[in-house]
């Protein structure tokens, strides 16, 4: 009996130690984002303002098809990488001198935001909703897995 209580607690501690292991990578993950650049802002500083800069430019159509497309991350994740995608929708659309977010701008944005594992689920949802994704084959050729990396000197390039 005493063999067994021993392999529980051996067994406890791993998993306390791994929980604490994947809670601390991802808590440094966030650490990280908030570390200033060399323009003085961090990540989530440029998030932030360019959700602030285009909250208004949104219509429901289009805040819908951002949902649909979110919709597969899991709702743990799902409010961050809306806010993620989102602010890089708007900062396309302050690129482009945009009035309003049109599907156009949130088809690129979201291509240039997310990593390429996830184009997939994009094409399938644009062939259900009838919108064709030939226009934006430039920007699905040109993703890497972590599209993020040089994505403004990529798009400077296709205009």
């Amino acid at each position: 009996m005493s063999i067994i209580v021993d392999y529980l607690i051996i067994l406890w501690g791993f998993l306390l130690i791994g929980l604490m292991g994947i809670g601390g990578f991802f808590m440094f993950r966030k650490f990280l984002k908030q570390m200033p650049k060399e323009d003085g802002k961090s990540d989530m500083d440029w998030e932030n303002y360019y959700m602030e800069k285009t909250i208004h430019m949104w219509d429901e159509d289009e805040k819908h098809l951002l949902e649909e497309l979110v919709s597969p991350v899991p709702e743990l994740f799902r409010d961050v990488a809306r806010h993620k995608i989102a602010s890089k929708i708007g900062e396309v659309a302050l690129k482009k001198d945009q009035k309003t977010i049109t599907q156009d701008v949130l088809i690129q944005g979201y291509i240039i935001a997310t990593p390429k594992r996830d184009h997939k689920f994009l094409r399938k949802k644009l062939k259900q909703k009838n919108i064709d994704a030939a226009p934006y084959e430039k920007f699905f050729n040109e993703a890497k897995d972590d599209y993020s990396v040089n994505w403004q000197e990529r798009y400077e390039k296709t205009k």
